[in-house]
């Protein structure tokens, strides 16, 4: 049994953007949202956990919302699901909020933090460090028509537009898998954020192709 490991943030949670303005965040079915697919298209011989949560950061503690801090929680989540073969990596997004003030350069740098530590435990098969895929966060869309949450993210489109040469370089320097969703997926005009389920179905197959390039 290959056991895979997705550690992201809403758009691994699988989070329906036809709810963004609702009282609770709602998710995708688990046969819409591409943890699923990927689960449903890898096979029986392959083990697919979700670890997606909505707004987590790199490496950011977030001010209005406990525990949302990538860093303090991935030692843990790779010690209770190891031995892992693949860690797919993807998370980004939330760190250009305007309370963190990063450029995309140093949102990248916190991704390679938690890269370096997936790359350096003892989560894999025989107390080795299980393999990484580091994907590159979506473009975030057009908010314009939602004013609050633009102002959360402020020039949104140019700055998730520098994620891949800053991800791609990251995952050259480490050595690991690397994948641009931006060359597959784009977000929902509803809320510019959050993937329909059109995109999941997208971004499964290919995330899918480089894990059994990686094996």
């Amino acid at each position: 049994m290959t056991t895979i490991l997705c550690f992201g943030d809403s758009n691994t949670w699988g989070f329906d953007p036809a709810f963004i303005n609702a009282p609770f965040p709602r998710r995708h079915p688990l046969g819409v949202r591409w943890t699923g697919l990927l689960a449903q298209q890898l096979g029986a011989d392959f083990r697919v956990i979700e670890e997606g949560q909505n707004g987590r950061t790199t490496v950011h503690d977030d001010p209005l919302n406990v525990c949302r801090n990538g860093r303090d929680y991935l030692p843990a989540c790779l010690e209770s699901h190891k031995p892992i073969d693949i860690v797919v990596l993807m998370l980004g997004t939330n760190d250009l909020k305007s309370l963190y003030n990063l450029p995309p350069g140093e949102i990248a740098n916190g991704a390679g933090i938690l890269a370096r530590m997936i790359l350096t435990s003892t989560a894999g098969p025989d107390n080795r460090p299980p393999k990484l895929l580091l994907v590159c966060p979506p473009e975030i869309g057009d908010l314009s028509h939602l004013p609050d949450l633009a102002a959360k993210i402020p020039n949104g489109i140019a700055r998730s537009q520098q994620f891949p040469r800053y991800y791609e370089a990251l995952a050259a320097a480490l050595g690991c898998a690397y994948l641009n969703s931006q060359d597959i997926v784009q977000t929902s005009p509803v809320d510019g954020i959050h993937l329909e389920a059109s995109e999941h179905a997208k971004l499964a197959p290919a995330i899918a192709a480089k894990i059994r390039e990686m094996l």
